[in-house]
């Protein structure tokens, strides 16, 4: 049986051949639920294929530069050619790198980032898709210091996290000088417990934001508030 190795979108594709981490809910999520107004300059950390350096290119009508980092060759491969083959080729950077060696004399309007999250779990045998999904290479902290680093002064960080992880991010982030600004509480369906935050942070003070979003409203019926954040992005919306 063939696998298919791209995801089409409205406007672009994502090839995903090389990578251990596939297109998922959790970077469609942030790539488009993250506040977009007028950023000039944006860091996608750990950009895996460059699903979310894409869809912020896509919101963006490509104005912004998008520098993105990649660690693992073959991600970084994929990523280099979904970004080749895009419309915003022009505007979409990358480098083969972790984002504790992105030159400190860079200044962001926005870091976003999919981060390796499971912290204290079981580690997959597939190496490059264990380093995808823990934070051995990318731990919060460093996310935290390269964004109080890159950020320029309102700059703001933006990220996703299953839901005791985002928990413990908050008392981390406190520490850092950052507060989150707004947030959002992600269910797959009502009757199931939270399974994600969706967190942006900011060092100037601001009102918080509360929002929850839910995955399916019915059986596997995706619900209204999920189509309308990511119709413009998936085909059969």
């Amino acid at each position: 049986m063939r696998v298919n190795t791209y995801f089409h979108f409205k406007q672009f594709s994502v090839q995903h051949h090389n990578s251990a981490m596939k297109v998922g809910t959790d970077g469609v999520l942030l790539g488009a639920w993250a506040h977009v107004h007028r950023e000039e300059t944006v860091l996608d950390a750990g950009t895996g294929t460059g699903l979310i350096a894409l869809m912020l290119a896509q919101r963006t009508h490509g104005q912004a530069i998008i520098d993105a980092v990649e660690i693992n060759a073959l991600a970084a491969a994929d990523a280099r050619e979904n970004f080749k083959q895009s419309p915003w080729v022009h505007s979409l950077n990358l480098a083969e790198t972790s984002l504790q060696h992105v030159a400190s004399d860079k200044s962001y309007d926005l870091i976003i980032s999919n981060p390796p999250y499971f912290i204290n779990s079981l580690k997959p045998p597939d190496t490059n898709r264990g380093i995808a999904r823990h934070a051995d290479t990318l731990t919060t902290q460093d996310l935290l210091i390269a964004a109080g680093s890159l950020l320029n002064v309102s700059g703001r960080l933006a990220l996703i996290l299953p839901y005791k992880e985002g928990n413990s991010f908050r008392l981390l982030a406190a520490a850092h000088q950052f507060q989150v600004t707004r947030q959002c509480l992600f269910y797959t369906r009502s009757h199931k417990p939270p399974e994600r935050w969706l967190l942006e942070l900011s060092r100037t003070p601001a009102t918080l934001r509360e929002e929850t979003l839910i995955l399916y409203e019915k059986e596997n019926q995706w619900s209204e508030a999920y189509i309308n954040l990511t119709k413009d992005f998936y085909l059969n919306l």
